[in-house]
């Protein structure tokens, strides 16, 4: 048992290693981008500023543009993993904003870089064209999660990251899967979006959170306020 213990936490500190790794090479791109511009970064510029070698580098990114939108490509698997995880008494909702505040929770904590970031796909067009196009890949994976959830049986599909079937099969995912996904997605670029802007006495979660109460109310509109919280949108949560 001290073996498979010791096995385990071993394996536990190479990976908490490698994602340390990832995040270096991924916070030195965007600074030397926002300063520079993406397409005047190299590689060797990158590597060095993180301080590994261009070799390590391509362990971790296959091409040039990846290290600036692929900040973390193992998180859409952990979200789909919690969703499939979570309790069966919550709701395909509520599942979904669980997985996905777990995740978020790191933006308040590297909100320097995240907007940066913001600010290199401003400009460069092509990496934002590049992150949107993994941004749908990774919806249409979501989908199928949700979709499985709600219909272990049904015509969800392989339920694995990259999933990008032909459209017939994509097709046969029902509708409220595919709006949930979607919303889910604006709903996180938003919350992010006003944190960003508005800066205010909220922590990002919460915000994050108050987003999702909007939605399981059904989005009434709501009365006047200073915080942008529904009075009463507590109260609908399950």
């Amino acid at each position: 048992m001290q073996c498979v213990t010791n096995k385990g936490a071993g394996a536990g500190l190479r990976e908490r290693k490698k994602q340390a790794t990832r995040a270096a090479l991924s916070e030195a791109a965007v600074r030397l981008a926002a300063e520079h511009g993406a397409e005047n970064v190299t590689v060797e510029a990158i590597s060095n500023a993180a301080g590994v070698s261009p070799r390590t580098f391509f362990n971790y990114f296959d091409s040039h543009d990846d290290v600036f939108v692929m900040m973390d490509p193992d998180v859409g698997e952990r979200v789909r993993r919690a969703i499939r995880d979570a309790p069966a008494e919550l709701s395909p909702l509520d599942a979904v904003r669980e997985a996905m505040a777990a995740e978020l929770a790191e933006v308040e904590l590297r909100h320097e870089v995240w907007s940066l970031r913001a600010k290199v796909f401003q400009k460069s067009p092509h990496l934002l064209a590049r992150g949107l196009g993994l941004h749908m890949a990774e919806e249409r994976d979501l989908a199928r999660t949700i979709a499985r959830r709600i219909d272990p049986d049904g015509p969800g599909g392989p339920d694995v990251h990259g999933g990008t079937g032909a459209p017939c099969e994509d097709a046969d995912i029902d509708l409220y899967p595919r709006l949930l996904a979607a919303v889910a997605g604006t709903a996180a670029r938003v919350a992010i979006e006003h944190w960003y802007a508005h800066s205010p006495p909220l922590t990002f979660p919460e915000i994050f959170r108050d987003v999702f109460t909007h939605l399981s109310a059904g989005l009434p509109q709501p009365p006047d306020q200073t915080d942008d919280r529904p009075s009463d949108g507590r109260t609908t949560e399950s």
